[in-house]
């Protein structure tokens, strides 16, 4: 994979537009969020996901990928419907959830007491701890308590964001502030800005980052945890109760079997066989 490639936009209009031939099982049709049985009758799950948030969902070659869209997949056989999904923006993918736009968002969410408020998360797929990636040549960084006064690239509206002052807390023993925040729209653009010096750090969760070392080694290095542990889940609307255990009765039959943990192992190189069949953060 090229340097280019690692970090230019996808492109969601040609997604959105090609959807049943990139295999996503059709388009969203305009409705509102349903029931279980509502959504058995008319036989269609309404569902959003992102196509630049690697290794949870990206597109290649055309097609989409990753973590979530495998986990998806293995659902499809069993789920009594069919899943049409549309692929947007991260803006737009909470919003469309909690308005009723789309029956559930599958990617990568983190359950955070804020979208506690709005939003029903179904059991988590993945540890999502915050951490920091700094340029691998960046010397002035080799410790938490070097991340004071650093400029932070983050997504914007992501939980990261919101995790923020969970860092300040952290610098605060050694005198340390935070920095300049600056935000993106997608990590894709952080991480270039971060590459060529605009940005001293980014935090995202520890698996993004490990990836995109992974990938450039070279370029960039793994720092520490910023944050307490959390988790990420798929998103439903607020009191879509039957459909989240429907969707849990799979994700939870997919631990059982070790199918989730194959696929961790494949899309991560580890697995979170510790996680709580629910997560409700402090």
């Amino acid at each position: 994979m090229s340097f280019t490639s690692l970090f230019h936009p996808t492109r969601r209009g040609f997604l959105i537009g090609a959807g049943a031939a990139a295999g996503l099982g059709g388009l969203v049709t305009p409705s509102l969020a349903a029931t279980l049985a509502e959504i058995k009758t008319r036989g269609v799950l309404n569902v959003a996901t992102e196509d630049d948030y690697r290794p949870f969902e990206f597109v290649k070659d055309g097609t989409p990928t990753g973590y979530d869209t495998e986990l998806l997949n293995g659902f499809r056989p069993s789920a009594g419907f069919k899943i049409a999904q549309d692929i947007i923006p991260w803006s737009g993918i909470l919003a469309g959830v909690a308005t009723g736009k789309y029956d559930m968002a599958v990617t990568a969410v983190f359950i955070t007491k804020a979208r506690l408020e709005t939003l029903d998360f179904t059991s988590p797929i993945a540890d999502a701890t915050s951490y920091y990636a700094k340029r691998k040549d960046d010397k002035s960084i080799s410790s938490l308590k070097d991340l004071s006064g650093k400029k932070i690239g983050v997504q914007t509206g992501s939980a990261l964001l919101a995790n923020l002052p969970q860092l300040a807390e952290m610098l605060k023993p050694t005198g340390g502030k935070l920095g300049e925040v600056v935000e993106y729209q997608s990590y894709p653009d952080a991480y270039q800005d971060l590459a060529i010096g605009r940005t001293d750090i980014v935090i995202n969760a520890h698996i993004n980052l490990q990836a995109l070392v992974d990938e450039k080694p070279d370029v960039f290095a793994l720092g520490e945890p910023v944050a307490a542990k959390t988790y990420i889940a798929w998103a439903l609307k607020k009191g879509n109760t039957e459909l989240r255990e429907y969707v849990d009765s799979y994700l939870l039959a997919a631990r059982k079997s070790g199918a989730m943990y194959k696929l961790q192992k494949q899309w991560f190189n580890t697995t979170f066989e510790d996680m709580p069949a629910h997560f409700v953060p402090a």
